[in-house]
């Protein structure tokens, strides 16, 4: 049975040196760049729900696929073909289906948000993530209290 009283006193020292404000580096700083990431974050939660709107129409397509053939089997041949030749392969928007969304999202949105956050990471705090975060964890967490240790013991 491991003292988590000890384990939880030798790592308590704070985080690690890569979570640590570079030195010469102001609050006002660190915190400027903790809001640009917290706002990359949204735009990577955004184009979570992009891929999963890829994701489902998708299905939604082979989903009416099984719809059109099951109304021809059932007799109603001439309503599965209008159903398919209008709805079955049509752009989700204008000129585009969802693939083509993602892709251009990717390449002209998201890309952009990952780039210049890493830069402002690399110009301003040695390339340091969480930084900001970091920090926060510093103040809010109770010092000495197991399950509040300042980062994971080496090897777990």
């Amino acid at each position: 049975m491991t003292d988590t009283t000890t384990t939880t006193r030798a790592h308590d020292d704070g985080p690690d040196e890569a979570h640590r404000i570079p030195d010469g580096v102001d609050d006002a700083t660190v915190e400027a760049v903790g809001k640009l990431t917290a706002a990359l974050e949204v735009v990577e939660q955004a184009r979570g729900m992009l891929y999963g709107v890829h994701r489902m129409t998708g299905r939604a397509d082979n989903d009416l696929v099984e719809a059109i053939e099951a109304l021809e089997r059932a007799g109603h041949g001439e309503l599965a073909e209008k159903i398919r030749a209008d709805l079955f392969g049509q752009n989700v928007l204008r000129y585009r289906w969802t693939f083509q969304i993602v892709e251009d999202y990717d390449d002209h949105y998201w890309s952009k948000w990952r780039h210049w956050e890493k830069e402002a990471r690399d110009r301003l705090m040695d390339g340091r993530r969480h930084v900001y975060e970091a920090q926060l964890k510093e103040q809010n967490r109770t010092h000495g209290r197991p399950d509040h240790e300042a980062r994971p013991v080496d090897g777990e």
